[in-house]
């Protein structure tokens, strides 16, 4: 179910019940219909209007409707209204892909994330499951059963909270002393982000040899993904991947992966990963940069990657994303096209990175050469005269070893 908000839409409503679709697909639902209402703002008690509220009902008990899902956050109120009036479950957006999120979630670091996100969904929820006791007011002498139920289950859900959040700040902790251990080797790390579904696991794979689980289905990686990878140019990068974004993303599940995507906010390089075939591709970048923005990783250098080019057709081919986005790669994760086109693209957005160093090196030195060669990129050679010339780019950490060959 959706609302096709009068001139407030970002997105045309049927685009978005298309993903809400494929979303419940992805939690395990057959989906049997859909329905949308005009209306200028969402009604406060029921969502849609209460009268379209009934005859969507009737059609969903024709059906033998077990779910209905709605398209955007719905309040406590909603929900419990809804559920009167359907007489099935009534979930949203935000619940589904918390479902997704329980099913997909492998590590113990991954669980509690979605289970932190759960909780703090359901604590203001409660009443709703206690509905049948809800004549018992509270106050001195009428304190009744369903409240102090109500009660013992709202301490426990906010004491398990409270140790979720603890066991969260361990991790933030303990991943911060695993980047300080890669910062020890200053490779330069870069993390793939997109759209969920663009083939960024797929793309790790083809890059590095990874073996991420890759499905063609929203959020089929949770768990972020470090390998190493070597460039043509001898510049070695830690490649990660990352939980994919979405629009309409729950805010309190961007706060509860925070110690996940903390690996976008420190990454020297963004590859922002597109797929370029899907009729939304531009709205799914704004998307992307929304969430990048609500992360405070806005502005970071980011190398634009267009997949699944195999799947376009001449006359479909978008052109957009030339003029928008020149320096993009074009390429197909899955096929392999334009990969060695995007590791060199890659190279030359990293180059900062680099220090420049300008060397002299007498002819008899050839072990200096060939380790500048085995782990800096050399640009130029001149080996007229006493000594040899040599223009090379090498890792910050490796200027050290020849600082007593640097012109000047």
């Amino acid at each position: 179910m959706g609302v096709d908000r009068k001139g407030g839409n970002s997105i045309a409503p049927d685009e978005s019940l298309l993903e809400l679709a494929e979303l419940s697909a992805t939690a395990g639902g057959l989906v049997v219909g859909e329905g949308i209402q005009k209306l200028e703002a969402p009604v406060a008690a029921t969502f849609i209007g209460s009268g379209k509220a009934k005859a969507f009902a009737g059609e969903c008990k024709e059906r033998e409707v077990d779910t209905v899902i709605f398209d955007e956050e719905l309040s406590p109120a909603q929900s419990r209204n809804l559920e009167k009036i359907f007489d099935c479950k009534i979930l949203d957006r935000t619940s589904l892909i918390l479902d997704i999120f329980a099913q997909r979630a492998r590590t113990r670091e991954g669980k509690f994330q979605v289970e932190l996100a759960q909780l703090q969904h359901l604590l203001p929820r409660l009443t709703r499951y206690w509905s049948h006791l809800s004549r018992q007011k509270g106050g001195i002498g009428m304190r009744g059963d369903g409240e102090t139920q109500l009660e013992t289950d709202r301490r426990r859900i906010q004491v398990r909270i409270e140790k979720i959040t603890m066991e969260l700040d361990t991790v933030r902790r303990q991943r911060e002393t695993q980047r300080q251990g890669r910062q020890r080797s200053l490779w330069p790390l870069a993390s793939i982000v997109g759209y969920t579904n663009a083939g960024k696991s797929t793309m790790l794979n083809r890059l590095t040899g990874a073996s991420v689980l890759v499905e063609d289905k929203l959020f089929a990686t949770l768990d972020p993904t470090t390998r190493r990878l070597r460039l043509p140019s001898n510049q070695n990068v830690l490649v990660s991947d990352t939980v994919g974004f979405i629009r309409k993303l729950p805010h309190r599940l961007v706060e509860a992966f925070k110690a996940t995507l903390e690996e976008v906010v420190c990454a020297d390089l963004l590859i922002h990963v597109v797929d370029i075939s899907h009729p939304q591709a531009l709205e799914q970048i704004e998307a992307v940069n929304s969430v990048l923005e609500e992360l405070n990783a806005q502005g970071k250098p980011t190398l634009m990657v267009f997949n699944k080019v195999d799947r376009l057709s001449r006359q479909s081919a978008p052109h957009w994303h030339h003029e928008r986005y020149p320096n993009a790669v074009s390429i197909s994760a899955t096929q392999g096209i334009g990969i060695d086109a995007l590791l060199v693209e890659l190279g030359n957005s990293l180059r900062p990175c680099r220090d420049f160093l300008i060397l002299k090196v007498p002819h008899e030195d050839s072990a200096v050469m060939a380790r500048l060669h085995s782990v800096g990129e050399v640009v130029e050679c001149d080996y007229d005269g006493p000594v040899a010339s040599i223009k090379a780019r090498v890792p910050p950490h490796f200027r050290s070893e020849f600082q007593r060959f640097i012109e000047g």
